[in-house]
């Protein structure tokens, strides 16, 4: 299994986190996802028909990212949280980019909910995951430049297992080694808020909305909530 861990440090920080976990094993990439297409086909037709704009910096939900990133000194305007820059993507370009089936699902969710969310293929994770302050020494490879190394700034919020950083910036962008895949079978989907006693009822939809999403294309999936209050899980 692999666990989960919130630092002390960040539960300090940010009282208010509640992260939930939604693991899927089993997955098949390969096959049709019916209801994905339309989910996110939906969201673009309302968006062309002008019934819904995807949240932008105004929005609390958004705004919130924006404080936190200032907080362990990185510009939101440049380096943006990852439900912002999607949301800035949808509404520039009318559409959401097709990756996967499992990564069209929660991106959907994502932008649908206004909530920042990501994944990790677990085949891939070494150890456990803890979200920290880093040090700077740590190591990161971005998703699709294999061939690059960089390495976050001294008390940037960071995911990282025991071999390396999994998303800079606290949720920013996701590293190339753990990326979800086609043929990924066993994946940990991870959707975030800083503002649980606003937003915990919308993470619990957007959760269930994944699973639904999820679940006609694995064997079994399991939701588990992180917090400062339970700040490790197993999955």
């Amino acid at each position: 299994m692999t666990a989960f861990r919130i630092s002390p440090a960040v539960a300090d920080a940010f009282p208010d986190t509640l992260i939930t976990v939604v693991t899927a094993t089993g997955l098949r990439g390969g096959e049709p996802w019916p209801a994905t297409t339309a989910a996110v086909e939906n969201l673009e037709r309302r968006l062309a028909g002008g019934a819904w704009q995807p949240a932008d910096e105004n929005d609390p939900r958004i705004g919130t990212w924006h404080d936190a990133y200032r907080s362990f000194g990185t510009n939101p305007r440049r380096v943006r949280p990852s439900v912002d820059a999607l949301g800035r993507r949808l509404a520039k370009k009318g559409t959401l980019p097709r990756i996967n089936p499992a990564v069209d699902s929660y991106n959907a969710v994502s932008v649908g909910h206004g909530l920042p969310a990501g994944a990790f293929d677990l085949d891939h994770v070494t150890g456990d995951v803890e979200i920290r302050y880093a040090d700077g020494d740590e190591t990161f490879t971005p998703l699709g430049e294999a061939g690059t190394v960089e390495h976050p700034k001294p008390g940037e919020i960071i995911y990282t297992d025991t071999t390396g950083v999994l998303t800079r910036h606290w949720n920013h962008r996701d590293a190339h080694r753990t990326r979800v895949t086609e043929d990924s079978t066993r994946v940990a989907f991870l959707l975030e808020t800083l503002h649980a006693a606003r937003d915990g009822r919308l993470l619990t939809a957007a959760a269930d909305d994944l699973r639904t999403l999820l679940e006609p294309h694995c064997e079994t999936s399991t939701v588990h909530c992180l917090s400062p209050a339970h700040p490790c899980v197993a999955v």
